[in-house]
């Protein structure tokens, strides 16, 4: 079992006022993301604890609409302890939520926003449904990060402008893969799940353009047979 103290060291990222956006995901060995469409089936105990302690790091947690649908997200809320690591810590309580969507097909009655400990964020563009936008600006706050797209460079930008320099994403795949090609990811915290998934199930990244983004590792931890990777960008030499 792993240590809840441990973790908060291993995962603290030194300089907080430094934009860094982390991502985290879990796989199993023969790389599928997800089991039965969702990657909860392949956690456990130990893979809840990382995921809480990341979150409890974090200043704002950003996901893709496609993965609060396929996840069943609700209204996020740290517990207790949680909340109370981060008042002692200077933090507030509860992170909010940042749904990124294009489409906009998001229900303002959704749990995600009326659940919300905090008032969420919805990242869209300037293209998007302006009848949706208002929508949505009555229960969250929308930002314009883009022309036609999403920008991940502008939306990380404009939520380190906002105070939220601690950025942590939980997907989806299409959502990675967007940052990985505009090359936002600072960090991948990845936990291998000791199964042999096989079916149809997608990778942890989609998209449609092939680039390399080296990484270098920063720990390895283990809990029984599930692995916990820590990667960082690798920095030019």
């Amino acid at each position: 079992m792993l240590d809840r103290d441990e973790l908060i060291i291993r995962y603290r990222v030194p300089d907080r006022t430094q934009p860094h956006l982390r991502v985290n995901f879990i796989a199993s060995l023969d790389g599928a993301a997800t089991r039965a469409g969702v990657s909860g089936g392949l956690g456990n105990a130990d893979d809840r604890l990382v995921f809480d302690t990341l979150r409890m790091l974090a200043d704002v947690l950003v996901v893709g609409a496609g993965t609060v649908r396929a996840e069943g997200y609700g209204g996020i809320r740290l517990g207790p302890a949680d909340a109370a690591w981060r008042v002692r810590h200077g933090l507030p309580a509860q992170p909010p939520v940042a749904v990124v969507s294009s489409r906009l097909d998001l229900d303002p009655g959704h749990p995600l926003f009326t659940d919300a400990a905090v008032r969420p964020l919805v990242v869209t563009h300037a293209a998007s449904p302006l009848g949706r936008r208002a929508e949505l600006a009555e229960v969250a706050d929308v930002l314009v990060c883009g022309e036609e797209a999403v920008d991940p460079r502008r939306m990380r930008a404009d939520l380190a402008r906002r105070g939220f320099a601690q950025m942590l994403c939980e997907g989806g795949p299409n959502l990675f893969g967007a940052m990985i090609e505009a090359d936002c990811v600072d960090e991948l915290c990845l936990t291998v799940s000791p199964v042999l998934e096989g079916g149809p199930a997608g990778r942890i990244s989609a998209g449609v353009a092939a680039v390399t983004r080296e990484m270098s590792l920063l720990h390895v931890l283990t809990a029984g047979d599930m692995l916990f990777l820590r990667y960082a960008r690798r920095e030019a030499s």
